[in-house]
């Protein structure tokens, strides 16, 4: 039965909500996916899991962004220790630029915005510059990766001059339409969900206000001034910083081929960061800060902490490659089907695209499923292109912001520095805020352009 596909990632988020266990959440959906795959033999199950985990590794972009994730353990280490981080947080506090909360909160945003073509560099840049900041304001790690998870994901969704913009490009090209470009390009205005979320971020950030279980976050901050290393040199952070960012746009300028949209984000990051790896120790060598020895050692140690967080990435990852045999994506849109009004239609298409990241913990996986369901709906109803394809871009922001088993709120807590079921519990009133209102205003565009 098709509702069976649906019961694994349900499994997996009321496991991870109710025991905080995300590890055995995941691999029991996991597992219960491949033993539906299998036609319901629970041993045959087990066996596939394990053949799934290691399928997560032939895909090339996969095992990027898991080296990935943990030699950004090893330049938050170097940065870190050698006190760079403190000699940065320092020198923005005592020139005014990040003196008060509110411009502490404000830094973490503007950075993530402003690294909009790839969105683990913009969540892991803002997330290393923000850590310290928050830390010396008192304000939490929740907030942090809130700040950052929803700014990466819809700015980049909604300024779309990224591999975004050249993914939903290359879904909408087959339709026919006259100029696929300008339907892609038309999703900006009809982005509700992206603009809602980017003006609840920086709302928050410049007023200091914050509602839900985010109001209690603050009060549990407990960093030991003792525990922090000595200001050093700024250099031994931004200049890698600066270096991994600059280098990670220019090389998907370059495997693009001169077109940065056409770049592979994974391969570039990769790249970008063991070249920033390589000046940050270059610098911490050159300077004698650490001995080779040494650098070696925290190098390791930083990799270490990233460990049991990119195990949940690595089998996230592995679920939602499961789901997509499994089907789970396709029967949820397929709801779609049985609801034809052109007034709720957006509103449907949204909320159909959201429930489907939700559970599958994928936006563009989402995209590869709903895209071509909203896209003959939308010329058939004689709707705007732009707007359904919107609602489908915002649909999949949003079902990411709300599940735990998701990568990108994954690789948000990482880069934060916080727990990751923490992350969501107080990002998902905002999340479902915004959700809410995106809802409204698709129905009051469908009413008006029905």
């Amino acid at each position: 039965m098709d509702w069976l596909t649906a019961t694994p990632p349900i499994l997996a988020i009321v496991i991870a909500i109710a025991t905080r266990n995300v590890y055995w959440a995941l691999g029991l959906a996991i597992w219960l996916s491949e033993t539906l795959i299998v036609g319901g033999n629970p041993i045959l199950g087990a066996l596939a899991s394990v053949d799934r985990a290691v399928g997560v590794f032939e895909s090339a972009g996969n095992a990027r962004v898991l080296i990935f994730c943990l030699l950004i353990g090893a330049l938050i280490a170097y940065m870190r220790d050698s006190g760079g981080v403190q000699a940065v947080v320092r020198g923005l506090m005592s020139s005014g630029l990040a003196g008060s909360r509110r411009r502490a909160a404000l830094a973490p945003a503007l950075t993530g915005t402003a690294i909009f073509v790839e969105t683990n560099a913009s969540i892991f840049s803002a997330g290393i510059l923000g850590r310290p900041l928050f830390d010396a304001h008192g304000l939490s790690r929740e907030r942090l990766a809130y700040i950052i998870d929803s700014t990466s994901a819809p700015i980049s969704a909604l300024i779309l001059l990224n591999g975004w913009g050249a993914f939903a490009l290359g879904l909408v090209e087959p339709f026919a339409f006259e100029n696929a470009f300008a339907v892609v390009a038309g999703t900006i205005p009809w982005n509700i969900y992206a603009i809602l979320t980017l003006i609840g971020v920086y709302l928050t950030a410049t007023t200091d206000r914050v509602f839900g279980p985010m109001k209690s976050a603050d009060s549990k901050i407990a960093v030991s001034a003792a525990d922090q290393p000595e200001p050093s040199r700024a250099i031994f952070m931004w200049l890698p910083l600066v270096v991994m960012v600059a280098a990670a746009l220019g090389f998907m300028f370059w495997t693009g081929n001169g077109n940065i949209t056409q770049g592979s984000g994974s391969q570039s990051i990769l790249w970008a960061i063991c070249l920033a790896l390589g000046v940050a120790y270059g610098l911490l060598a050159l300077f004698k800060r650490f001995g080779h020895k040494e650098l070696q050692e925290r190098g390791f140690a930083g990799i270490g902490e990233m460990v049991p967080v990119v195990v949940i990435l690595f089998m996230s990852m592995a679920l939602g490659n499961s789901l997509g045999a499994l089907g789970t994506g396709d029967y949820i849109a397929s709801l779609a089907a049985a609801f034809v009004s052109p007034i709720i239609l957006p509103a449907l298409v949204f909320a159909i695209a959201g429930i489907t990241a939700f559970m599958t913990g994928t936006s563009w996986g989402t995209y590869g499923i709903v895209i071509p369901i909203a896209m003959p709906l939308a010329i058939g109803l004689g709707l705007p292109p732009s707007l359904m394809l919107a609602a489908v871009l915002g649909g999949g922001v949003f079902g990411d912001h709300c599940s735990p088993i998701s990568d990108t709120t994954i690789i948000a807590s990482l880069a934060a520095g916080c727990d990751h079921i923490e992350h969501v519990k107080t990002q998902l009133p905002y999340a479902l805020t915004a959700g809410a209102l995106t809802v409204i205003a698709y129905i009051l565009a469908g009413a008006f352009l029905a």
